[in-house]
């Protein structure tokens, strides 16, 4: 569960809130609730929240020392950029970016998506075996969604 702590330092930032998830310090906006801890991997911790102002279920993603190495801060910069563009009921949708409140301690990125009940990961690694069809279907929409920006890039970048 989301456990209400104290903010490091004892500093509040005005806008903000603090929790303890999985023995990791979240600083959220307040309009957003933290419910419970989802799921961690190589980029981050997620948890189910919900958003005050809308009443809507979503998923908040921290990515802990985003900038540490370059590689990983492009990864979540193109992360970023990709599900800006993307509007499809198969591509989960990036609702919000939290902005830290202050720029020399920025460190960590918060994501906010919209929360749904598996990913594509849980159910490629599931017991069930996938057809071809389901195969098929994944890199259909993968493509369809990934044309449109390559085209796109390939006529506004400089070579």
């Amino acid at each position: 569960m989301a456990t209400p702590v104290e903010p490091p330092n004892g500093v509040h930032a005005q806008g903000k809130h603090y929790f303890s998830m999985w023995q990791t310090l979240f600083e959220i906006d307040t309009k957003y609730v933290p419910i419970k801890p989802i799921g961690r991997g190589a980029y981050g911790i997620v948890c189910s929240s919900i958003n005050r102002d809308t009443n809507e279920r979503v998923a908040i993603k921290k990515i802990h020392n985003a900038f540490e190495n370059r590689v990983d801060a492009l990864r979540t910069l193109r992360e970023i950029k990709l599900l800006r563009h993307l509007r499809d009921e198969n591509v989960i949708s990036l609702k919000d970016v939290m902005v830290p409140t202050h720029r020399k301690n920025f460190m960590d990125v918060y994501l906010v998506y919209e929360l749904m009940d598996t990913d594509l990961h849980q159910i490629i690694k599931s017991s069930q075996a996938l057809s071809n069809d389901h195969c098929q279907y994944f890199l259909f929409q993968v493509l369809k969604h990934l044309m449109p920006l390559i085209a796109v890039n390939l006529f506004t970048e400089e070579y």
